[in-house]
């Protein structure tokens, strides 16, 4: 068993209304380190050994708290009530039309306006040992009606580091009424270190034969396709550029898995400069992943996130699933409550 090195919390700025706003760091003997911002219960860094005596920061993330009260690329946080898109900016549900913020053209992306990922959560249980490690978990209450939704939510955020360099986040849900819930993570990685420029040099392996294709506002067309034969097929791990020569507008694609709900590997990401590697696995029926085309912000000790600079790995249902019911369902009701597991584990083989 590990020796837990340190379990720290420290100010971190200031919401506008004045309220604290603090850190949390986990760490453990390896000399890994997860720092936790509770705005958007954000993953704020993720320190690792590369084998080689070097520590790298690989999660993109902001120096204080006004960076996450500003999200607008959701870097590190937790996504909710749903995460990706829902056409039409409505659905229905109990045979009442719910109505959301149009805010990606006429769809509603991420939820909408207030999002969860932009929000003070509160401490729900301190950062603490564990037998193997550390661990911090975050509350969050999502009122009746919150952002269009149905029903109230109140939700928790787990994070654990373990002793074998494995991230473990677990969230939970439960409804007061029948609701969509599909919350997930949306760390951006760059396993060469945070500033280091473009992560499309990585190696990326995916579990799965199968997508689902979209329009050109990036809707599902209800479509499970077979990446057989397509510029989605990373069953075998390709160069990120590689791909994208076939793909240049890059990567924002669910990608179907077969878990059964059981936390088992969905994909294997590899930094081509430091050689270190994240092994994601979970227990959602889908990953969507995200090359951040697009992305422009300023992180971490001034460093520059432009296009490319990370990689989403995002555990989650189908995007706009309410509106296709061959597609597994996120709907949650009171004594069915939302369970999401997510583990990012680190190594640097050969190193």
């Amino acid at each position: 068993m590990g020796e837990v090195m340190a379990v720290l919390t420290r100010p971190f700025g200031a919401t506008e209304s004045g309220r604290a706003v603090c850190l949390h760091m986990l760490s453990i003997a390896s000399g890994m380190s997860v720092s936790i911002c509770e705005v958007g219960a954000a993953i704020q860094s993720v320190v690792v050994p590369d084998g080689r005596g070097n520590f790298v920061d690989v999660a993109l993330g902001y120096d204080g708290a006004p960076g996450y009260l500003h999200n607008s690329a959701c870097i590190g946080a937790i996504l909710g009530r749903n995460a990706n898109r829902i056409a039409g900016a409505r659905f229905e549900l109990g045979g009442t039309t719910h109505r959301l913020a149009a805010n990606d053209g006429p769809n509603n992306l991420h939820s909408g306006p207030h999002p969860w990922h932009e929000r003070l959560w509160q401490v729900g249980e301190a950062p603490h040992d564990t037998p193997d490690g550390a661990s911090v978990t975050l509350e969050l209450v999502s009122r009746a009606g919150d952002q269009g939704f149905p029903g109230a939510a109140d939700v928790r955020a787990t994070y654990t580091l373990h002793d074998d360099q494995r991230l473990e986040l677990t969230i939970e849900a439960s409804a007061t009424e029948a609701t969509i819930i599909n919350s997930t993570s949306h760390a951006y990685w760059n396993l060469n270190g945070h500033a280091s420029g473009t992560a499309m040099a990585h190696t990326l392996q995916l579990e799965s034969a199968a997508y689902t294709p979209v329009d050109a506002a990036l809707i599902p067309t209800g479509e499970v396709a077979p990446v057989a034969g397509t510029p989605y097929d990373f069953r075998s791990g390709h160069a990120l550029g590689d791909i994208l020569q076939r793909l240049p507008q890059g990567l924002d694609t669910n990608f179907v898995l077969s878990n059964a709900e059981c936390v088992e590997r969905a994909a294997t990401l590899v930094g081509n400069e430091t050689g270190i590697r994240m092994t994601l696995s979970c227990d959602a029926p889908g990953l969507q992943v995200y090359t951040a085309g697009g992305l422009d912000a300023r992180g971490k000790a001034g460093a520059h996130y432009g296009n490319g600079a990370g990689i989403a790995l995002e555990a989650q249902f189908y995007p706009d699933a309410i509106h296709h019911a061959a597609f597994p369902q996120p709907i949650y009701a009171p004594g069915h409550p939302f369970l999401r597991r997510v583990t990012f584990a680190f190594d640097a083989p050969g190193r």
